[in-house]
């Protein structure tokens, strides 16, 4: 068993799919095929449930994904406290970057932490929020925060203006204003994904808040739309795909309660970033800090 192949499972364990899983992790989806058939020999279970339309864990594979993220956070606290005995270099420097709308958040929080950790520098960058995606990804920086509009359907079902969900027109909740959580239990959900990891992350976030993940169907735009068309499923996209349910005469977009929108503070840390006891620290203050003033 080699790290690689903990962080292709990791990958696909997060995305769920394999050809998006390949792309991530930089071989072919032949090749994470073949690794992942490798992990469950090694192991002796099945980890993995493959169809044409989704990928789902087992119950082992969801136990096993625990384990890869925890060896792979270890692996990197590991290499960073080797570096620092061999090259006596015990100080540590965080690069956290936000946009204009969370800047009366992160330097009221890093001067906190400051206070409590002398020792750590901390490098604050202002960008753009494209920018600090493009940042993350490459481990330019080790934390972003950002401010994303969520937007409610409902009383108690709240998306990122990112994310729209909608029925064919004969659905029964698609004249309703005021859609509940409950509402959705009685339907099943199709999802159409997003090629933006970042979208893709707030898709699998919402799907789990709606508590479909073990039973949703995934596929294209226009697998989707057709599937509307024959069933009592509602759906979930990007909006990416908002022209292709307005211009089609039997969807309709579920109605969004634009009184009820607000703002949520999103923090990501880089991947490659060892989550250690600074950082937790760091992001539970700017946690606070974002409560406090929200």
């Amino acid at each position: 068993m080699r790290f690689e192949q903990l962080e292709q499972f990791v990958a696909l364990g997060i995305l769920r799919h394999f050809r998006q899983a390949a792309e991530q992790t930089q071989i072919s989806t032949s090749a994470l095929t073949r690794s992942i058939q490798t992990l469950e020999d090694e192991m002796g279970y099945e980890l993995v449930k493959r169809s044409t339309r989704s990928v789902k864990l087992t119950q082992q594979g969801e136990l096993f994904l625990d384990y890869a993220k925890n060896t792979l956070s270890e692996l990197e606290l590991t290499k960073k406290l080797i570096f620092q005995s061999v090259s006596g270099k015990t100080g540590e420097k965080l690069i956290i970057g936000y946009t204009n709308k969370a800047s009366n958040v992160v330097p009221i929080s890093c001067g906190q932490f400051l206070a409590q950790y002398p020792h750590v520098k901390i490098e604050m960058q202002l960008q753009e929020e494209h920018e600090l995606s493009r940042k993350l990804q490459l481990g330019e920086i080790d934390i972003s925060v950002y401010s994303q509009a969520i937007n409610s359907i409902g009383s108690d079902i709240h998306l990122p203006d990112q994310l729209i969900l909608f029925v064919s027109k004969n659905h029964p909740l698609a004249q309703k204003n005021d859609i509940s959580k409950h509402d959705l239990d009685s339907y099943p959900m199709y999802g159409c994904f997003s090629q933006s990891k970042q979208v893709q992350t707030m898709l699998n976030e919402a799907i789990d808040s709606l508590n479909k993940s073990s039973s949703i169907k995934v596929g294209s735009i226009e697998q989707v739309i057709a599937g509307l068309e024959k069933s009592d499923h509602f759906a979930i996209a990007s909006i990416e795909h908002t022209n292709a349910v307005a211009e089609h005469s039997e969807l309709i977009q579920l109605k969004t309660n634009k009184s009820l929108s607000h703002e949520q503070l999103v923090v990501q840390t880089n991947k490659q970033t060892a989550v250690n006891e600074h950082i937790d620290q760091l992001l539970s203050l700017i946690k606070k800090a974002a409560t406090t003033i929200n």
